[in-house]
């Protein structure tokens, strides 16, 4: 039979609505694009947190002064710590070797009695090291105690600084973790069920002899690949819909941007990640090595190279120029700044053009890579 050439809307059209078809009576499908994405969120939104609160922080007071007393409720009453008082009798380092200490707070025994004689006195803070996320952390809480102690002291006379330090949070005044964590969330948890949704398809095509048919017809690569994009698009978009309502109405995180331009980005992620797994899927032809791919692929990289814990920008440089292969890295540059600080897009212009050349190359390698022939 001769094949007509040229790209013809309508078969990629009858591709897409048998495509549709399959997928309404496929409910492991529905419920993986649109049960799981907000499943996950909702799972990593709680329980990934860096409030930490209530850190048990063990007191040695040497002094037992009011000044030593006042001290310690300064940390019971901020709302971060929780003081144990340790016996003098004992070494108090013991406590971070168990384990039951993150912190040690040590008085010196002349802490008052300096401090009513004007004179400049410290008391001690251990801390326990081997955990640098949750030290680094009670650091920052450490310069707000000190702050808020120095604030009772009688200053005996002595004015006050002429310049005083006062520092202000944009975007994100209470510092909330979920604010930051979740935009990021949307990108991964979305990237890696859109790859994983069209790795599959091709695969299971061949797998099921059903590409033989097909090939049969005068239907072209670029129609096949767009007929097969355009379902999952619209099923992509219906899960990042349900997890930006989870995203803003369980979590509070505030939106501060544009809708139009994060719904354009948005379909752009969504067109990039949806062209890896369908390059995934016509490369391999199987659809178990199409899922290891995918998850390969799709989930470390996300979770490590995007953004999403680790700063682009404090990676060595060539991690730095490996990430710009990662549409998930990109749209988490896009997510955050829209929903917290409300960027236009000259401020993201990069970051979608670097989507939109990924989609560019992902899905014209989807139709290069596509093959004819019934031979793998």
């Amino acid at each position: 039979m001769n094949k007509k050439s040229g790209f013809n809307f309508s078969r990629a059209y009858s591709i897409a609505k048998k495509e549709f078809r399959h997928l309404l009576r496929d409910p492991f499908t529905l419920t993986l694009a649109l049960g799981l994405p907000i499943a996950l969120l909702i799972f990593f939104g709680f329980a990934i947190n860096y409030d930490i609160k209530n850190i048990h922080i063990g007191v040695f007071d040497g002094d037992l002064s009011i000044a030593s007393r006042n001290l310690v409720d300064v940390f019971q009453s901020s709302g971060y710590f929780k003081t144990d008082p340790l016996p003098l009798d004992q070494d108090p380092l013991q406590r971070l070797d168990t384990e039951k200490e993150k912190a040690i707070l040590i008085i010196n025994p002349k802490f008052g009695r300096h401090l009513a004689a004007g004179k400049t006195e410290s008391a001690q803070i251990v801390l326990d090291g081997a955990d640098n996320l949750v030290s680094g952390i009670i650091s920052e809480y450490l310069s707000g105690i000190e702050d808020s102690f120095n604030s009772q002291l009688p200053q005996k006379g002595i004015p006050p600084p002429k310049v005083q330090e006062k520092v202000r949070y944009l975007f994100n005044p209470e510092l909330n973790s979920h604010w930051f964590f979740v935009p990021g969330l949307i990108a991964v948890i979305n990237g890696l069920i859109s790859i994983l949704l069209t790795a599959l398809t091709v695969a299971r095509e061949w797998e099921n002899g059903s590409m033989e048919m097909l090939l049969s017809t005068p239907v072209q690569p670029s129609e096949i690949i767009l007929g097969k994009l355009t379902p999952y698009a619209v099923l992509g978009i219906g899960g990042v819909l349900l997890v930006f309502i989870a995203a803003r109405f369980i979590f509070g995180v505030p939106m501060n941007g544009s809708y139009l331009l994060l719904s354009f980005s948005t379909l752009a992620f969504l067109s990039a990640t949806l062209a890896q797994g369908l390059l995934i899927s016509v490369l391999t032809r199987q659809q178990q090595l199409a899922m290891q791919i995918a998850i390969t692929t799709g989930l470390l990289p996300a979770f490590l190279l995007s953004g999403f814990i680790f700063p682009v920008q404090n990676m060595p440089i060539f991690f730095r120029y490996l990430t710009s292969i990662l549409s998930v890295r990109w749209f988490m540059q896009i997510l955050r700044p829209v929903f917290l600080r409300g960027s236009n897009f000259l401020d993201l212009q990069t970051a979608i053009a670097m989507l939109s050349l990924l989609t560019a190359l992902l899905i014209i390698g989807s139709i290069k890579g596509f093959k004819r022939d019934l031979e793998p």
